[in-house]
């Protein structure tokens, strides 16, 4: 399933949300790519998408859920990928 949170994430200028699958990163990437989201806006696990695709991204089929709910979801599936620490 596509999942998508709140635009709640302020940077360059805009607001953004995430757009996760906690199914495949196939699914994912086929659903960002009929939406016409740009393949740089992936970041690891997700894909960030500004306030304004917000709306569309749902009436093209993905779930509005919270940030903490897409976490708990991307996580059960092993789907998060976390930043990793800086090495020394």
């Amino acid at each position: 399933m596509i999942l998508i949170d709140p635009p709640a994430w302020p940077a360059w200028d805009r607001v953004w949300s995430h757009l996760v699958s906690d199914e495949s990163y196939e699914e994912l990437h086929a659903f960002a790519k009929a939406a016409g989201i740009p393949s740089r806006g992936f970041d690891r696990d997700h894909y960030d998408v500004p306030s304004d695709k917000y709306d569309a991204l749902i009436a093209a089929g993905a779930v509005p859920v919270s940030s903490r709910e897409l976490v708990q979801r991307i996580t059960a599936a092993g789907l998060r990928h976390r930043k990793r620490p800086p090495t020394e």
